[in-house]
């Protein structure tokens, strides 16, 4: 039985709210641990590092209910996914970074990580969907 579309984006922002918090909650541990040189981009892919095999599972599982056909299949699909996370990573990143530059503050910088994390996964759906979670008659090849 599919799940209805407010099934799925009630799962879905539930999952991006948990990676959310997660990759937040990184960035400040980072932050508190290094404050040296890069200690910010360094913080902003810790927290990048953080989400996305958990929000890979998630959505593969919940979201999409695929089924890799084996784990060769599984590595390809985990690749495609991260592949189609770097634009909307870069979203998430600009956003974040540019707040940090036009306000100066740690809790500006963090609602912009909200923010652009917010729009990027909206976007990661839309590609995921068409792209990702597809079986090889209708998608991208693997």
């Amino acid at each position: 039985m599919a799940k209805s579309a407010l099934t799925i984006a009630a799962l879905y922002t539930l999952f991006a709210l948990f990676s959310t918090g997660l990759n937040i909650g990184s960035q400040m541990i980072s932050m508190w641990l290094y404050t040296g040189q890069f200690a910010v981009e360094i913080s902003i892919l810790i927290g990048t590092a953080v989400g996305l095999p958990l929000r890979y599972l998630l959505e593969k599982r919940f979201i999409f209910a695929f089924q890799s056909r084996d784990v060769t299949h599984d590595g390809q699909l985990f690749f495609l996914y991260s592949f189609m996370g770097l634009f909307t990573t870069a979203i998430f990143w600009g956003v974040e970074y540019g707040f940090h530059l036009w306000f100066g503050t740690d809790a500006m910088r963090y609602l912009g990580g909200v923010l652009g994390l917010a729009l990027g996964f909206y976007i990661k759906y839309q590609l995921d969907k068409k792209y990702v979670f597809v079986h090889k008659s209708v998608g991208v090849a693997l």
